[in-house]
């Protein structure tokens, strides 16, 4: 049998990379009857037919998955937002990071178009979010800048794109890798954001060794699957002194002796991130009551 991942889904036929060859495979019948969802990053097995394409025998276990956009196997994702046009908004970026931790992946933050921003606004953001731990990496997609160190992130890894439409995702892969053609589209003056230029999820191969996926953007994420107990461990300077706190139960709201509020007093955490923090909490407690 061939071994492979797939790069791409369509209409039920399945991409599957092996070396420098991509096959078109189908999925055996069993796997239909057992409604197992194959996704781009899946490693198979397959044997070729008569024909020349493929049928899936065989689907390995995933080391990884990120929910949404829903890939499998990847090593990190690539946060990516603009730091203007859009404007860069940094409750957005607290709610993708929220959807990054809770996939237990490697997170790099990437914001493009700089040599459109005013520096002294965006270093308290970028100071922020490398004060945390996070890998902030800036450049402008369109002048060059930056490119060869996220380049070297990208080098031996899977990497998926994930933001907000606008952010410039497929320039900056078409500017990271010479040859991809993906189709760009420009921000509505009208609404503040841009078109959704990427139809699918894809793994594209890199020249320099890995793979990175363009997918679809989009501007609002949902926590359908995040128990109001468990958000506050996907805030790591949160998370770090939970522990702290006098109650085993506190959610850091009005709760006495709270470590965490008594931070953000100090601040040591910082409000804007305490605030994003206790607004997707919020959304999480109305959902539970069926608001």
């Amino acid at each position: 049998m061939q071994h492979g991942v797939i790069l791409k889904t369509y209409n039920s036929f399945y991409y599957v990379k092996t070396n420098a060859k991509v096959t078109m495979c189908t999925l055996r019948g069993r796997f239909k009857k057992e409604r197992f969802s194959l996704l781009v990053g899946d490693e198979v097995e397959y044997n070729i037919t008569e024909n020349g394409k493929g049928i899936i025998e065989k689907i390995l276990p995933r080391r990884s998955m990120l929910q949404r956009p829903m890939i499998a196997n990847i090593d990190q994702v690539i946060i990516t937002f603009a730091a203007v046009s859009p404007d860069i908004n940094t409750i957005l970026i607290d709610r993708f990071l929220v959807l990054a931790e809770m996939s237990d992946l490697d997170i790099v933050i990437c914001i493009n178009k700089i040599d459109l921003a005013d520096s002294e606004e965006l270093k308290p953001i970028l100071e922020l979010y490398r004060s945390i731990g996070y890998c902030v990496i800036t450049i402008s997609a369109k002048m060059g800048v930056g490119i060869e160190e996220l380049r070297n992130q990208l080098s031996g890894k899977i990497s998926v794109f994930a933001g907000p439409s606008g952010a410039g995702k497929s320039t900056i892969l078409n500017t990271v890798e010479e040859g991809l053609t993906l189709v760009t589209g420009q921000v509505s003056e009208k609404i503040g954001r841009g078109k959704h230029t990427t139809r699918f999820a894809e793994l594209l191969p890199l020249s320099s060794g890995g793979f990175v996926v363009d997918t679809p953007g989009f501007s609002f994420t949902e926590f359908e699957n995040v128990k109001k107990n468990e958000l506050m461990y996907y805030f790591p300077e949160i998370a770090a002194v939970v522990h702290e706190c006098k109650f085993n139960t506190c959610l850091h709201l009005k709760e006495p002796q709270c470590a965490v509020k008594q931070l953000v007093t100090e601040g040591r955490i910082q409000e804007q991130r305490y605030h994003s923090y206790t607004e997707i909490l919020a959304e999480i407690q109305d959902k539970k009551k069926g608001f």
